[in-house]
């Protein structure tokens, strides 16, 4: 099995020039695969066995027991596709590191490939970034809504109006700064919609910091307390009272208007807020390469996703 050389003890590139170096075929690329699918030893699917395999081609490995044979892209988002593994491991690279990403139309530009196979890898990246094992907000929680899409002219203003609406939870830290974020597109601002997502992203006995809205009334049911801020009798602005949901919403809005030029459909929104919320958290993150690691341990840890899963918009769960 071919081995991955290290750059100054790290397995992972550092800067692009690191990158290029280490990963300059697809031999190079599957053998990291392997070490990130199986990093105690490859077991094989079939007869469960920790062996040492026999490869067949840089792609294809086979069990000398069983003789049961996989791909090392078998069952994750690199399944069935055609696209080779370095063009897949650049995008990753450009993806993760960028300040701001990369839309598609700069991926297909930097890349050289159709816009259709930079849009579909980019929408199967986002879904990778979502981990469903991932760990509960705690502590002091702030959250409220916010619209994406901005008003048309004479059309009503606030949660009435007819656009995307995107509800935001993020820690507050004390003395100051924020923590991790959650983020999710819901199709109103009516308790039916709200409370459950608190539930979901929001650990029990958590502070949760929200204005006046009678939507939050149950939370206190669930387990949480709740700490009421009414916007127009507090005498302070919402970005004053309530910083942390306005700083995310304010980066947010920018990131889309910056990068994807304001051109996010509703259908997929959900999937661009995975991406800001995976790159918001690891914003502190003191290299660049190990955010392009984390994002490949995802895509090999998560599962086919086709073309169809994503042309209309992910189901997500």
């Amino acid at each position: 099995m071919e081995s991955i050389s290290l750059v100054a003890g790290r397995d992972y590139p550092n800067t692009y020039r690191g990158f290029v170096e280490m990963f300059p075929d697809n031999a190079a690329c599957a053998a990291y695969l392997i070490k990130l699918r199986w990093p105690q030893g490859f077991i094989c699917p079939a007869c469960k066995t920790s062996v040492i395999p026999w490869q067949a081609s840089h792609v294809r490995l086979v069990c000398p027991l069983c003789r049961h044979f996989t791909y090392v892209s078998a069952g994750t988002i690199f399944d069935k596709t055609r696209t080779p593994l370095t063009t897949w491991f650049e995008a990753a690279w450009h993806v993760s590191t960028a300040k701001n990403g990369m839309s598609a139309k700069t991926l297909e530009r930097t890349l050289g490939t159709k816009y259709r196979v930079a849009w579909t890898m980019l929408q199967r990246f986002r879904v990778a970034m979502v981990d469903v094992e991932r760990h509960q907000l705690s502590g002091n929680i702030e959250v409220d809504e916010t619209l994406i899409g901005g008003v048309k002219r004479g059309g009503k203003r606030g949660r009435g109006a007819v656009k995307s609406i995107v509800v935001i939870a993020i820690e507050i830290k004390e003395p100051v700064g924020f923590g991790r974020v959650r983020m999710r597109h819901i199709p109103d601002a009516s308790s039916a919609s709200l409370v459950p997502f608190v539930c979901d992203v929001t650990a029990p006995g958590s502070v949760v910091h929200t204005d006046g809205w009678g939507a939050y009334n149950g939370l206190s049911e669930y387990g949480f307390t709740r700490r009421v801020t009414v916007q127009s009798s507090s005498g302070d602005p919402a970005h004053v009272s309530m910083p942390g949901v306005h700083r995310v919403s304010s980066l947010l809005k920018r990131w889309i208007l910056g990068t994807h030029q304001g051109s996010v459909v509703p259908e997929h929104l959900q999937s661009y807020l995975e991406e800001f919320t995976f790159r918001f958290n690891r914003r502190t993150s003191g290299s660049r390469g190990l955010v392009f690691r984390r994002l490949l341990e995802r895509a090999v840890a998560t599962g086919p996703i086709t073309e169809r899963d994503v042309t209309h918009g992910y189901k997500w769960g």
